[in-house]
């Protein structure tokens, strides 16, 4: 092994006259105090993360930057909610799945609170905030008289223990509360019956409500949606999204805090009289309280005559200067860049922004909350609820889908195919995006279908509200602008010809 060492001696530059490769190792002056660990993706969150939780959780309740970013990212995300589109080949089915599916999100919340795209933005802000989100799948009675017989139930990551590491009775790993098979595939989870720092106030878990609330139950996988976004490979528990920001955005809080507070030390006008003889009253003053403390009061053109020797000195607290708004805007950039959010976003300061800078910004911001969306909510949460909602819908007789259930995995694909639809953006100048979309539908390079979809609305609803608009339209003999079936005119903007309105009906 003597050629490794060679190597190892010859990569840190530990050898007379050398020098290392890359400048990060080494043991010279600027890495000798680099002292660094490499955990692998379970082990980096097992000591931390609770940790890394309850402090997230702190700047979020009192720290108004960090609220602002975990609403700016979950109202991008989710805004009125990532919405399905059926993609049966069978219009008159298509429109019966997507009926039932439109009164089941009415009673989707367990608790009934919200709707279903409600629970998506409260599952996705948790997963913001704590790292990761726990949906249960309720399964319901027939005389609950729901749509279909699901509810969900959205839990916060503290009723999975990131301590629990052992091994089940059935020979399965748990790791961090995760019970996974020998192929290394999830088949349970194991939770606390109530949120464990909730105590004797806690709300039960319904089913799992019998005993102590820090005692644990077993629940399948398949009623267990866990929402966390992967960073590494093998990664199993969410890290919270603020995690790099903590430190700066606490010290950056209490700064701004003491700035504030020597802010209102300096607002208090002060002055001090020196005297020749402590028994003269000057300048107005009263009798001394029972410390013997006596104050003078100034009014609005007073002009004091003062004793020979006599002075009046006032205070002057420092002043930090103009560089206060600069040192806080760097301050933001950092943990806006932490938190993945733009600067504008966090703050709310549009001073110094126009049109191209705050565009290139959003573009960005928005490139990563599509990749969230797709990525995670989507795939993670939006698909497996979609396949549950329909096996259940099936089951219990909600939907007839021939085949469904043992016409194997090919027709089944076919009837859970479905488009996810996120709500569309809000450009700052609406009509250039129009209008570039315009062309690149005009060009064959983007369909009438994506570009609605684009928008956030399914193109089969826009396009029967257009029939039914036209056909109205057409009754009422009326002829608008916006009509692009009347393209008689010769430039735009030029008056349409009106169409001959339908002869009046005859009296009687």
């Amino acid at each position: 092994m003597g050629w490794l060492k060679t190597i190892q001696r010859r990569l840190l530059g530990s050898s007379s006259g050398s020098s290392p490769i890359y400048d990060g190792i080494g043991a010279g002056r600027r890495a000798i105090a680099w002292s660094v660990g490499n955990p692998g993706a379970i082990a980096a969150l097992l000591t931390t993360q609770n940790e890394l939780r309850a402090k997230s959780r702190d700047l979020v309740r009192r720290n108004a930057w960090a609220n602002a970013a975990l609403e700016s990212y979950a109202a991008n995300a989710i805004g009125t909610g990532i919405k399905p589109q059926s993609m049966v080949i069978d219009p008159a089915l298509r429109e019966r799945i997507q009926a039932l599916w439109r009164d089941w999100t009415e009673t989707a919340d367990a608790a009934g609170l919200t709707d279903f795209y409600g629970l998506q933005a409260l599952a996705c802000r948790a997963m913001l905030e704590g790292g990761e989100a726990l949906v249960r799948i309720r399964y319901r009675r027939p005389e609950d008289d729901l749509p279909v017989a699901m509810q969900l139930q959205v839990l916060e990551p503290e009723h999975l223990p990131v301590t629990m590491n052992t091994l089940a009775d059935n020979g399965n790993q748990i790791r961090a509360g995760i019970e996974f098979d020998r192929l290394g595939r999830r088949v349970a989870y194991h939770l606390y019956r109530s949120h464990p720092e909730d105590g004797a106030s806690s709300v039960t878990m319904g089913a799992m409500s019998s005993g102590s609330n820090l005692d644990i139950v077993r629940v399948d996988a398949s009623e267990i949606i866990h929402l966390f976004r992967p960073l590494r490979p093998g990664q199993i528990r969410g890290e919270p999204w603020l995690a790099r920001a903590l430190v700066k955005l606490n010290e950056l809080d209490q700064y701004d805090d003491a700035e504030l507070v020597r802010k209102k030390t300096a607002a208090m006008f002060a002055g001090f009289i020196t005297r020749l003889a402590p028994e003269d009253n000057l300048m107005g003053e009263g009798a001394a309280d029972i410390n013997g403390v006596a104050l003078a009061g100034l009014e609005p053109g007073t002009m004091q005559i003062l004793e020979p020797g006599e002075d009046i000195k006032f205070s002057q607290p420092a002043d930090v200067g103009g560089s206060y708004s600069e040192f806080l805007r760097m301050q933001f950039r950092a943990v806006a860049a932490a938190m993945g959010v733009t600067y504008e976003q966090l703050t709310g300061d549009l001073t110094q922004v126009n049109y191209s800078s705050i565009r290139a910004g959003l573009l960005e911001f928005r490139r990563r909350v599509e990749s969230l969306q797709h990525g995670v909510i989507v795939h993670q949460l939006c698909r497996p609820i979609w396949r549950a909602w329909m096996e259940q819908a099936v089951l219990e007789g909600a939907l007839v889908l021939p085949g469904f259930i043992r016409g194997g995995a090919q027709k089944r694909r076919q009837y859970l195919a479905c488009k996810w639809i996120p709500q569309g953006w809000q450009w700052v100048d609406p009509k250039k995006e129009f209008d570039a979309m315009l062309t690149a539908i005009r060009a064959g390079l983007l369909s009438r279908s994506e570009a609605i979809s684009a928008n956030g609305y399914d193109a089969e609803d826009v396009d029967r509200e257009i029939a039914a608009d036209n056909a109205r339209a057409d009754a009422l003999g009326l002829v608008l602008d916006s009509d692009p079936r009347h393209d008689k005119v010769p430039t735009a903007g030029a008056p349409l010809t009106p169409t001959a309105a339908p002869p009046a009906a005859e009296n009687p």
